[in-house]
């Protein structure tokens, strides 16, 4: 605690006699007075200082502070003053009882300044130390001086909360004992203060030792600290360069697995409409085991094409190119495509696909084929894997979220594989797996799409009773378009009898070809972009295939000179492309009359229905398959 201190100078003795004295704001007893004519007044002062601090119920430290700085105001009072008087109080007041010690001599007094209290000041002898000396060691220091009328010092130690029960029966008690005590020799009281001193020297040693080690265990650890400091820039640089190096193979795989993906889809695509058409006779009949053969050609084909479409959706999520195509999705209509999807592939009389009727008032803003997607990996997964039971699609709105559950009461997954089958090429080891294919590509790819999407893919199961996967997605509801007319894009007026196929790949225009063969319009090819517009201008076909990559002119600057030319820009164009098309691209598309037709599996036949009605023949093929042309 710091000592309360303060400096007081008076003009005359009667000033110094009104000045405030600490231990005197509140009602004070007074213990003992004892005179100081000599050495043996001095130590008689000290010995009184430690037995009443004993009395009081102070502890031998406080004891020993409490006599040592009695001691030494004592010694300057008959140093500088020939001798005075010392007065033992015990006060009480705020916040406790405090033993309170005032020597009060007659000498010539001094101005007690500030350097005086620090401890700055040095007298004749070379010391100078007494005052601040014994201001540190107590709680209450002050100084009241008159010049040529004397000093007066008080000072004070906040009493144990023994004292604080004290009342003035037991004081006068307390105050017998002492008279009782026999006072020690003075070469006795000089003793003990020497030990004293011995003592305080010991601990003072002990606590510098003490420090020293600290300074040392301190220097040790700065050194471990620095060390380690060191250390850990050294990683982090090292981890630096390995989160970059790791980055740079990320960005070196994903462009890779994108080009190696879109490279594969036009061999493929040629392969299985290659297929289709031996399947479909269009060149005569095929033996039984031709058929057969052809039909293994093209399962080989399509699970190697759903690998490089996953693959390729998976390198454009993780590199950030996936564009969102948002739009009023009703989940009525959504369920029903999928029903009708899905139901074919239930490979088992045991197993029933449930899907839940959902009002057409049921609306999200989400990009739809995307949302599609998630759905059919999530329901085809159910399937494969339930031998018997059901396969049920639920949708709840729980939280401001939609939930869609698709739950079976299929073989069940271990708790300890519920994670591993979100990561990539990554698939449960069991009777059932070894009976259906996979790629182990379909469930890591539905949970990045379900957070692209905003939302997140949650499973839950029991190995042997069935699994549950929750989509969950945020829920703004918004109000269904309004249904316009529907835009053919040519009319009975406009019909003529040709039509264009502008690509420069020849298997691509073969494939074509053959969907036209024998109806009766005439088939014109044009194998670059600067060709395809000569023939365009000088055949005005009905309708133009349009490929977008080709050598000389892309398919952007043919429809571009297409739909500026007054001669040509009424005939309806298709993007016939195995690329997939940018937020750009369609943009770039938007507004030109031009549908797009993807190179991929069925799409050669899904499309024609639009194709059939755009051309006005709605007899021309003979398939009935759902559209999926874009327009």
């Amino acid at each position: 605690m710091t000592p309360v201190s303060w400096l007081f100078v008076a003009d005359n003795k009667e000033d110094m006699n009104a000045g405030t004295r600490v231990g005197r704001d509140a009602w004070t007893h007074r213990l003992l007075t004892v005179n100081i004519a000599d050495e043996g007044g001095i130590i008689n002062a000290r010995q009184r200082a430690r037995q009443w601090a004993r009395l009081l119920g102070f502890g031998h430290q406080d004891q020993v502070r409490i006599a040592t700085a009695t001691s030494e105001i004592a010694r300057n009072a008959y140093q500088y003053a020939g001798g005075g008087v010392v007065e033992y109080r015990i006060a009480f007041g705020e916040p406790c009882p405090s033993f309170s010690i005032s020597i009060e001599d007659k000498g010539p007094g001094f101005d007690p300044n500030a350097a005086i209290l620090e401890g700055r000041y040095r007298s004749r002898t070379g010391m100078g130390l007494g005052i601040s000396g014994a201001r540190k060691l107590m709680d209450s220091f002050a100084i009241e001086s008159c010049p040529g009328r004397g000093t007066r010092v008080t000072f004070g130690k906040f009493c144990p909360p023994a004292a604080e029960t004290l009342d003035m029966q037991q004081i006068a008690r307390l105050g017998e004992r002492l008279v009782k005590e026999p006072m020690q020799d003075p070469t006795e009281e000089l003793q003990q203060q020497s030990r004293e001193l011995i003592g305080a020297f010991e601990a003072l040693r002990r606590r510098e030792a003490e420090l020293e080690q600290r300074q040392a265990e301190s220097d040790h650890l700065n050194q471990e600290l620095e060390e380690t400091n060191r250390g850990v820039v050294a990683l982090y640089a090292e981890l630096d360069e390995r989160a970059s190096a790791l980055s740079r193979a990320n960005e070196v795989k994903t462009r890779f697995l994108s080009y190696m993906s879109h490279e594969f889809r036009t061999p493929l695509n040629s392969i299985l409409a290659l297929a289709d058409l031996l399947i479909r006779r269009a060149d005569g009949d095929l033996t039984h085991e031709q058929e057969k053969q052809i039909e293994f050609i093209k399962s080989a084909a399509r699970e190697l094409c759903d690998m490089v479409n996953d693959l390729l959706d998976i390198a454009k999520v993780e590199s950030g190119m996936v564009e969102l195509r948002q739009g009023a999705v009703a989940i009525s209509k959504l369920f029903g495509a999928l029903r009708g999807m899905m139901r074919p592939l239930t490979s088992s009389d045991g197993v029933t696909l449930s899907i839940q009727e959902v009002s057409d008032e049921v609306v999200l803003e989400t990009d739809e084929g995307k949302l599609s997607q998630i759905l059919r990996n999530l329901v085809s997964n159910a399937l494969k894997f339930t031998e018997q039971g059901e396969v049920r699609v639920t949708v709840r709105n729980e939280g401001g979220e939609l939930v869609i559950s698709v739950a079976d009461t299929g073989i069940g997954i271990a708790p300890e594989d519920q994670e591993r089958i979100f990561q990539h090429f990554t698939q449960v080891d069991g009777p059932a797996q070894r009976k259906v294919k996979g790629t182990g590509l379909g469930l890591p790819l539905s949970r990045k799409l379900a957070e692209l999407l905003g939302g997140s893919l949650r499973l839950t199961s029991d190995l042997g009773k069935g699994s549950t996967f929750e989509l969950r997605l945020p829920l703004p509801k918004v109000d269904l378009p309004a249904a316009g007319s529907r835009h053919d894009g040519a009319t009975e007026d406009d019909r003529l009898e040709s039509i264009l196929i502008i690509d420069d790949e020849e298997v691509a225009r073969y494939v074509l070809r053959q969907h036209f063969r024998g109806t009766r319009f005439f088939i014109s090819e044009a194998v670059g972009g600067v060709e395809g517009l000569e023939r365009a201008r000088f055949d005005l076909p009905q309708l133009i295939l349009l490929d977008i990559g080709m050598p000389d002119l892309s398919g952007f600057q043919v429809l571009d000179e297409l739909k500026e030319d007054s001669t040509t820009k009424h005939i309806p164009v298709i993007i016939y492309t195995s690329r997939n098309l940018s937020e750009d691209d369609l943009a770039r598309l938007k507004g030109r009359g031009a549908g797009v037709l993807p190179k991929k599996l069925g799409a050669g036949e899904a499309a024609w229905d639009v194709i059939r009605n755009l051309l006005g023949e709605p007899h021309l093929f003979s398939t009935h398959q759902e559209s999926v042309l874009r327009v």
